[in-house]
């Protein structure tokens, strides 16, 4: 889960197409480098999944990813949140909003860590989804990103996670970064940001190498950048030194809930 919210903080200060599309960009954290809506809701989905627990049943998750995620909107409600989503937190009403962005991909990397089976991830990821993006996109990229998540830390090779997705999800990932790069522009779709996240993962060498793949492509960079790298987190590890400085630039409540996190996946 830290690659996830170490890719939205590297990623933030080029959203927008504000980078120059390439890899040696500088250093991966500057001054400007801070976490948005992508960190929250990733650690907020982990607060969900865990007080729910890996056994319960699907409502269970539901309620409490729902309640967790609005606890959690509610209470860093600056981080840049979409307005549709921004709508759903003030309300009371629970009920989801049809959307096909990339939200529900972004923020579901807990489930790639939590579960048993692969067939397990895709249901909690579905879940953890359907609370908001209930269209059949922005399900599927939820399910693609937890999906590769578990392949990797499972100890899949990049050929066998790409032919799953492919197989499983229709996303097409033939085309090389040098080729989106050019045309690629800021868009908060599932569908055009998340096989360009696997494509940076699948190229990538390192983990760092992913993380300047990802930026490199601009677009919605923190999200597409917090999807590839939580990817890369399970394939590669996360060096310390990164981890120690994603960890130092979020709240203290934040870290409490990743340290849960370490303790829950090691059971």
């Amino acid at each position: 889960m830290i690659g996830a919210i170490i890719g939205d903080i590297v990623g933030s200060p080029y959203e927008f197409d504000r980078g120059e599309k390439k890899k040696d960009f500088g250093p991966l954290f500057i001054e400007e480098s801070e976490y948005t809506d992508d960190s929250v809701m990733t650690i907020a989905v982990a607060d969900g999944l865990m007080k729910a627990g890996l056994n319960c049943d699907d409502e269970t998750i539901r309620y409490e990813v729902i309640k967790a995620m609005k606890t959690w909107g509610r209470k860093y409600p600056g981080a840049g949140y979409g307005g549709r989503f921004i709508w759903w937190l003030q309300l009371d009403d629970e009920s989801p909003y049809g959307s096909w962005g990339n939200g529900s991909a972004m923020r579901v990397s807990s489930a790639g860590w939590l579960y048993d089976t692969v067939e397990r991830t895709r249901e909690v990821a579905r879940i953890t989804a359907e609370v908001t993006h209930n269209h059949p996109e922005g399900i599927k990229g939820a399910e693609a990103t937890a999906s590769a998540i578990f392949l990797a830390r499972t100890g899949k090779s990049k050929n066998e996670i790409k032919k799953y997705i492919v197989n499983e999800f229709g996303y097409d990932l033939s085309r090389t970064l040098d080729e989106i790069r050019p045309s690629y522009r800021h868009v908060e779709s599932c569908q055009e940001t998340v096989p360009e996240a696997v494509t940076a993962f699948l190229e990538g060498t390192d983990f760092e190498d992913v993380v300047r793949c990802a930026v490199s492509l601009g677009g919605d960079c923190d999200t597409l950048t917090c999807i590839a790298a939580g990817i890369a987190e399970a394939f590669y590890g996360v060096p310390e030194n990164y981890k120690e400085e994603a960890l130092s630039r979020i709240e203290p409540d934040m870290r409490q809930v990743y340290e849960q996190f370490l303790m829950t996946f090691k059971k």
